[in-house]
């Protein structure tokens, strides 16, 4: 069984965990600050309800994928990687917006979420449902961005799903060492690590997206004449076997040296969208990316400091 695709998906649910676990344990700390400490059975069910319909969306998406790939038996071959190809570039927006969003609202998230908690608790009559709603869409938004990643990796079956409960499991360890127990962890440098891995595993799916656009379109032109023309490069320079459809020429060929398909390659390809064949517009688009989104990710580091844990334990004491 190759665990390879696990590992993605442990990076990143264990990085979006524990950005849920802070939300939950400064809902918790504020609740036992205000006396309000009834209302924590609310707090796990929204916990509960997000990680079940984050698995429920993730089902559609397999539903949606595999019916949507035999709505045309003719295209089908096409379908199938265009789709992978839609999915990788939403999960790519998706993912980079929510890196360099939480890097810059990082110093605000315990004035926020205590805000909108103390909201919650000032309607006394649907407190418990404020608390809920509050705790549910915080764990479906992490649930969501994991979801995402799966599908436009098309990794379907158990073992990016133990990757992603792995990551959950240990996230959820994570917030109790820093909430129940008080254990002093670097924070700061926790989220700047795992930070550089999801930037390096994005920028990976630029390479994975842009080669799914290219089997799709070279699909095409073989299967309809009047696509042929998709083939930009294939069509108009000399040596097309030199040169993949709408990729461009080759940047390196590293099959005999370095194979995908073996260790460490494959480890490589899971995480960080390594190919033994790369081209010239998969070079360009993942040096553009990893430079213009890596410098305002370090930017947003460096102006902010990430979230003080100190200040959410010392509610639990006081």
């Amino acid at each position: 069984m190759d665990f390879s695709s696990a590992l993605p998906t442990f990076v990143i649910t264990l990085r979006e965990g524990v950005e849920a676990a802070l939300v939950v344990g400064i809902v918790l700390a504020y609740l036992k600050k205000a006396k309000q400490s009834d209302l924590n059975s609310w707090v796990y069910g929204g916990v509960l309800v997000g990680l079940l319909v984050s698995g429920v969306i993730g089902q559609l998406f397999g539903w949606l994928i595999a019916n949507l790939g035999t709505v045309n038996q003719k295209y089908s071959p096409v379908i199938e990687p265009l789709l992978e190809a839609v999915f990788s570039l939403m999960a790519i927006g998706f993912l980079s917006w929510m890196l360099i969003w939480m890097t810059q609202n990082a110093r605000m998230m315990k004035q926020n979420v205590e805000g909108a908690i103390g909201s919650a608790l000032s309607h006394r009559a649907g407190a418990g449902w404020g608390v809920f709603a509050l705790v549910f869409f915080a764990v479906l938004r992490e649930g969501f961005e994991t979801v995402l990643f799966i599908a436009a990796k098309f990794q379907q079956g158990l073992v990016p799903a133990l990757g992603a409960l792995s990551g959950i499991a240990v996230a959820a360890g994570i917030g109790a060492l820093l909430f129940k127990w008080g254990v002093r962890l670097n924070l700061r440098l926790f989220f700047m690590v795992m930070g550089a891995l999801l930037l390096l595993i994005v920028s990976g799916l630029v390479v994975t997206s842009l080669g799914h656009f290219d089997t799709a379109m070279q699909t095409l032109a073989q299967l309809d004449r009047k696509s042929a023309g998709l083939c930009f490069f294939q069509e108009r320079f000399a040596k097309p076997q030199d040169r993949d459809c709408i990729l461009g020429p080759m940047v390196w060929n590293t099959s005999k040296v370095l194979p995908d398909d073996r260790f460490p390659g494959v480890i490589l390809n899971a995480l960080f969208g390594y190919t033994q064949r790369l081209y010239l517009v998969q070079a360009i688009g993942y040096g553009v990316f990893l430079i213009t989104i890596g410098s305002i990710y370090f930017q947003s580091l460096a102006g902010r400091a990430i979230f003080p844990i100190r200040k959410a334990r010392s509610a639990i004491s006081d």
